[in-house]
């Protein structure tokens, strides 16, 4: 285990993180029931990529093998699998949710001037801006032209959904980091719409593939909209950590202003005074970067992180309670399996 906190005085381990050998060895655990749908996957999405252009192809071939954990298409798949075989269409939601995914990633990073995503070169660092905005734009196309193809309206309907959600999210948080104001209510909506949003199309998208009940797809919904919404909370504690641990520099989200829920929960609990004095040093954080120290100490000290996590459990548990309904079942306990690994 690597301690990812620790309290002001160093001696009070916060919160631990599995070592990435546990981690992996849990998502091979997940996908366990459905191993052999998981690799007819990774065929069917190669063969949707496929262009007749090898420039095309090679950048293609370059994004394809240097995917993250792939959580969103495997829970697609589960989702599929909970209610019925999982086939040809559930195969098209996967690979439509996971494009999607990419092909915003590759955007961000454009608009971020990233030159590095998991470890490797972003897109825009080997190709430069505006070849990894073109990609971008092909990999969304390609995927909702090969889904309408083949009749995946209904699953079209889920993700573009989610795709106008997550462009309102992350436009409404830009104009609260001018702002500075930020209530709980308008947090929860924000972090709805940037992450929780297409993890809730994910969890509808393999209950539609198979032709499951409304009920069923709304359960499903339900469960990625709230599992969504502890993962970013997850993110949002992670920022306090250092650059060792996520490959990050501590506190990204204050540098640009962003009030994510470990601060807020001290703006909410200060004097009119100490909230005033929070928000000056976050209005001039840009100016004077070692408000970001001053800021984060108040953060832990003031139990922010602690509090952050608490919530975040609660958003798992109520995630887990849409599998309250559900028989058990090697697909039902991998599902249970996918709450804990988010977080």
């Amino acid at each position: 285990y690597t301690t990812l906190f620790r309290s002001a005085n160093s001696e009070k381990t916060l919160i631990f993180v599995p070592s990435i050998k546990s981690l992996m060895a849990t998502l091979e655990e997940i996908q366990q029931p459905i191993a052999d749908k998981v690799r007819r996957y990774e065929t069917f999405i190669t063969e949707i990529l496929h262009s007749d252009s090898g420039y095309v192809s090679s950048i293609c071939n370059y994004i394809l093998a240097n995917r993250g954990k792939q959580m969103r298409p495997l829970l697609v798949l589960l989702s599929a699998a909970l209610h019925g075989e999982i086939g040809t269409r559930s195969y098209l939601g996967a690979s439509l949710v996971e494009m999607l995914h990419t092909a915003s990633l590759i955007h961000d990073d454009v608009v971020d001037e990233a030159f590095v995503r998991r470890g490797a070169p972003s897109v825009n660092a080997l190709w430069r801006s505006h070849t990894a905005v073109l990609i971008g734009d092909y990999i969304f196309a390609r995927t909702y032209h090969v889904c309408m193809e083949q009749g995946g309206d209904d699953m079209l309907s889920e993700a573009t959904r989610s795709v106008h959600e997550m462009s309102e999210g992350e436009l409404t948080q830009t104009e609260l980091s001018e702002s500075l104001r930020m209530t709980r209510e308008l947090y929860l909506d924000i972090i709805y719409k940037k992450t929780a949003s297409l993890l809730a199309a994910c969890g509808a998208i393999g209950a539609i593939s198979v032709n499951a009940t409304p009920e069923q797809i709304k359960a499903m919904r339900d469960f990625g909209t709230n599992l969504g919404i502890a993962f970013q909370i997850k993110d949002d504690i992670l920022d306090f950590s250092p650059m060792e641990v996520t490959g990050k520099p501590m506190c990204g989200d204050m540098r640009e202003r962003k009030i994510t829920l470990p601060l807020l929960y001290v703006l909410e609990n200060s004097s009119e005074a100490e909230h005033g004095k929070l928000i000056g040093k976050l209005s001039d954080i840009r100016q004077r970067p070692a408000n970001v120290d001053y800021l984060a100490r108040t953060v832990r000290e003031r139990g922010g992180l602690e509090h952050a996590a608490t919530v975040m459990t609660q958003y798992r548990d109520k995630a887990l309670t849409s599998l309250e309904n559900y028989p058990e079942s090697p697909v039902r306990e991998s599902m249970r399996r996918v709450a804990d690994f988010v977080l």
